[in-house]
């Protein structure tokens, strides 16, 4: 299978290397020339929680149109960049290739139907699955619990199946739902909960959840976005929201969520879809959102104060 993966960074990066070694003609997109050069020239090398490795079939460029038709669009940018991924990789897109976008948050499907059909789009999560670039070139892998797909319009297809498999020969712990919708959501929580403040308060999960201070702002925002899930009627496997979440918590105390490595790194972070699209929704709904209007405005500002710093 051709498969192009716009978006090379951490987590794209692992994505390439693993496809790309299990035998698929794989392309690697993105923006950052040091780290496309770095792929080209010496390979793509991964380390961690999938082995030490370093892919030297991976293809990689920093203009989209030189992938030709693929088979399989892999979409691993940061959310605010899906609209833009799509609208660039309409002509490597063909009639039957399929459209899998992976990120955190929620609005991904409606930002990639802003320019395409969504027939061919499928919708993923990736659960426990942290990744982290040591360089050009070289990322580093922390864990691999589960990635999760499904058709954006429900279902289990067999085309569905078919990514399934392809994901899991190439060494992903992968399955394939028929309402990802769900389990989109119940990420999204999780995301809502360690993501915004963490980043405030510059601490780990562990580090979170062992103030309690702290932590009861974080369940605070989470249950701000379980108030509207259950307005929006979303189906979820859970009946306690806290007990959810404290125990994905707990299973990762020495993470830091990406939005928080974002910052550390002074780059934009995901926060409008995830913790800043809280407040919209709320307001949409008549939900009150104190918690998250508060850590969206610090960690806006924030964003807003290091991007016009001088260099």
């Amino acid at each position: 299978m051709k498969i192009a993966v716009i978006g090379v960074g951490a987590m794209g990066s692992i994505y390439a290397a693993l496809l790309s070694d299990a035998g698929h003609d794989v392309w690697a997109v993105d923006t950052w020339a040091a780290h496309i050069d770095a792929i080209n020239n010496d390979g793509l090398r991964i380390e961690g929680a999938s082995g030490d490795r370093t892919v030297r079939t991976v293809r990689a460029t920093t203009n989209i149109i030189d992938v030709g038709h693929c088979d399989l669009c892999l979409i691993s940018t940061k959310a605010s960049g899906v609209g833009p991924a799509v609208q660039s990789a309409a002509p490597i897109i063909g009639p039957d290739a399929i459209v899998l976008t992976i990120q955190n948050g929620l609005g991904s499907g409606e930002r990639i139907a802003q320019y395409m059909p969504i027939d061919n789009v499928m919708l993923g999560v990736a659960d426990g699955f942290g990744a982290s670039m040591r360089g050009p070139g070289h990322a580093h892998h922390n864990s691999m619990k589960l990635v999760r797909i499904g058709e954006i319009q429900g279902g289990l297809t067999d085309r569905l199946k078919h990514i399934e498999s392809i994901w899991q020969e190439a060494g992903f712990k992968a399955q394939a739902f028929d309402n990802i919708t769900q389990l989109i959501w119940e990420k999204f929580l999780c995301n809502v909960t360690f993501s915004a403040p963490c980043t405030a308060f510059n601490v780990t999960v562990g580090g979170l959840m062992g103030n309690a201070e702290h932590w009861g702002i974080a369940l605070g925002a989470m249950l701000e976005g379980h108030a509207i899930a259950q307005e929006k009627n979303v189906p979820l496997s859970f009946n306690d929201p806290v007990a959810y979440v404290s125990q994905f918590g707990a299973g990762m105390p020495n993470a830091r969520p990406s939005m928080l490595l974002d910052h550390m790194a002074f780059r934009p972070s995901e926060l409008d879809a995830i913790n800043g699209i809280i407040p919209i929704m709320g307001r949409e709904l008549g939900i009150p959102t104190p918690f998250n209007d508060t850590l969206t405005a610090i960690l806006r500002q924030r964003e807003i104060d290091f991007l016009q710093a001088p260099l």
